[in-house]
């Protein structure tokens, strides 16, 4: 059975408990990780999941706290491998080529950090020692950017994507549906609800969807457009039929006792599916 954990469960507000978006499924004997918000691969790490364990990861936008942690992966994830581990393959809307670029790219911003790991004696001896083989090569990336329709067919799994409306037309954002014989699961991104989203979700077994606050809340602080808060959460799930809805991307407010539960109990009254408020590190069976 496929399992997702919650790697980050919050907003670009950090809190003690909370901070961006990331989480990683386990499926078909693989694992995928959808964004990579702040001290996403510690907390992949708390899951029990190896950096090199991971082998794709999908962006649903550009936005720091779902892509923040990127540079500090793929370095992790280049350093502790042995060079035989699988290419990581990187998908996202406009900018995934480009960033990748700049972190690891001959001009990049951390090219002096894997040159000196190639070419210093020390770090050769480290690799060895791990298990390496010499001369050790330089990381390398495949990224691309997609859009709505299929992304990627693993062995056992399918990623298609749709389009999300967040902030456009400064960033591109995609939702996306995980097919497998284990179920359905579909990642929101952040977006405000929409029908291609709930096109994208119809049927899914999960739905983590972005809930920024009570709704009520946001439409009184303007903050409603290009988000979901519980009840626009609560519709698009009710209105593709989804089977559990994962609350996630949670704001300080929600997040506290007395707005949660009074959340909660608002999308009870619109969906009549399982609900999950979602915390970090939190592990889930589709």
């Amino acid at each position: 059975m496929a399992q997702v954990f919650i790697l980050g469960a919050g907003t670009p507000t950090p809190t003690p408990h909370r901070f961006g978006s990331a989480f990683a499924v386990q499926v078909g004997g693989e694992f995928l990780m959808f964004d990579c918000g702040p001290a996403a691969t510690y907390k992949l790490v708390q899951a029990g999941i190896f950096p090199t364990q991971v082998d794709y990861l999908f962006f649903t936008h550009h936005h720091f706290d779902h892509d923040v942690d990127y540079p500090c992966f793929l370095l992790c994830r280049w350093d502790q491998s042995i060079g035989t581990e699988n290419t990581l393959q990187v998908y996202g809307p406009t900018l995934t080529e480009t960033l990748t670029e700049r972190i690891l790219g001959e001009g990049g911003a951390f090219v002096h950090d894997w040159k000196a790991r190639v070419n210093h004696p020390l770090s050769q001896r480290v690799f060895v020692n791990r298990g390496g083989t010499l001369p050790r090569k330089p990381p390398r990336v495949l990224a691309k950017d997609v859009g709505p329709g299929p992304v990627h067919r693993g062995r056992e799994w399918s990623v298609s994507a749709a389009p999300a409306e967040h902030v456009q037309p400064w960033l591109d954002s995609l939702a996306y549906r995980l097919d497998s014989a284990d179920g359905s699961i579909v990642f929101t991104g952040d977006t405000q609800p929409c029908q291609t989203v709930v096109d994208l979700a119809r049927g899914a077994d999960m739905l983590l969807c972005m809930c920024w606050d009570d709704q009520g809340r946001m439409q009184t602080l303007g903050e409603a457009p290009g988000q979901c808060g519980t009840t626009g959460a609560a519709r698009m799930a009710q209105e593709a039929g989804v089977k559990k809805l994962v609350l996630v991307h949670i704001g300080p407010h929600l997040a506290a006792h007395g707005p949660m539960e009074q959340g909660i109990g608002d999308v009870r009254k619109i969906y009549d599916g399982q609900i999950i408020f979602a915390d970090e590190l939190m592990s889930l069976r589709v």
